[in-house]
């Protein structure tokens, strides 16, 4: 394998993120999607979303602009793995005569089908989340307290317990899925996306020769966002009592509460992280950087194809894409 490049040219705002078979690259100015639908065939197609960060100042405040952003991803990447999505299933070839239950389900609800099965595994997700990295290690370690009640109250004892066993839950989440077959492809295209960034950054042609043999671990990754946040929930444990109000199931609950400026704290993390380069800030980045070897891989050569294809598209003329100059030299 290639010597990955270490050091930055730049820093640019750009970013995106990993699709079925494809990538999305947001700019300042654009954004845009591009799946590969055939051996030789890339479909592109930009969308069109009014940012909430976009409308007032108080989006850009410290904490609140993380929030705030958050939402503004997940509504981009809602619709751009929507449309991935739909490509896939028109490109996909099916050798099996559909059902009698297929066909009723496609007649019933035609074009809307897909949107119903994302909003009903969305909102699965969601309650599965909450059931998991909240709910459960409270429980768990209530039934250690009954095992050793010496250990009941210690929050400080408490609120690690249950970080360390978030953070274990997450990794195991991410291992399994990385064993499915249309998993894998999705990390690769994650490694493309990140490598066509750095590629950009280390101010080189982008070419797929180019592309590969930069770095794949990138610090203003999502993934390092989600760590750095289940980090920072451990801290926050320490200031909720075991029991509020005498209560022990309201601690999850208040932990739900504050989860904004626990994502808006992570926010500000990952974008001090990615803006420079020295001891304190690869420090910081080193847990997220671990954690993409596994949501990252190698690509192919048309998994690059389409990165690059999707990031030209965002590349804005002005370069108002860019934050720093020599900034990690």
């Amino acid at each position: 394998m290639p010597k990955e490049n270490i050091k930055q040219h730049k820093i640019t705002s750009i970013g995106g993120s990993a699709l079925i078979e494809g990538i999305m690259m947001r700019g300042p100015k654009r954004t845009t999607v591009a799946i590969r639908t055939g051996e030789n065939d890339i479909y592109t197609e930009d969308l069109n979303v009014s940012f909430l960060s976009h409308k007032n100042k108080i989006s850009k405040l410290p904490i609140i602009r993380g929030v705030i952003g958050l939402i503004d991803s997940m509504r981009l990447s809602y619709k751009a793995l929507e449309i991935s999505a739909n490509k896939a299933m028109e490109s996909a070839e099916f050798e099996e005569e559909p059902s009698k239950f297929e066909k009723w389900i496609t007649d019933k609800f035609g074009d809307k089908l897909m949107n119903i099965i994302m909003v009903i595994a969305t909102v699965f997700g969601v309650a599965v989340a909450i059931g998991l990295f909240w709910f459960l290690p409270t429980y768990l370690y209530k039934l250690l307290c009954l095992a050793f009640p010496a250990i009941e109250g210690v929050v400080l004892l408490q609120s690690v317990f249950e970080g360390i066993l978030k953070i274990a839950l997450f990794l195991l989440y991410i291992v399994i899925v990385s064993k499915l077959e249309d998993m894998k492809r999705v990390f690769m295209y994650h490694g493309a996306e990140h490598k066509t960034i750095f590629c950009y950054e280390n101010d080189e042609e982008l070419t797929v020769e180019n592309v590969k043999k930069q770095r794949r671990f990138h610090p203003r990754c999502g993934t390092s966002f989600l760590v750095v946040t289940l980090i920072l929930g451990i801290l926050a444990g320490l200031f909720i009592p075991p029991a509020p109000f005498g209560v022990y199931a309201l601690r999850p609950v208040f932990k739900i509460l504050i989860l904004p400026i626990m994502i808006g704290l992570g926010y500000e993390v990952i974008k001090f992280c990615g803006r420079r380069d020295n001891a304190l800030t690869r420090i910081l980045a080193a847990p997220g950087l671990w954690a993409q070897r596994i949501t990252t891989k190698e690509p192919d050569d048309k998994m690059i194809e389409c990165a690059i294809k999707a990031m030209q598209s965002v590349i804005p003329e002005d370069g108002s894409d860019i934050i720093n100059n020599g900034c990690c030299k």
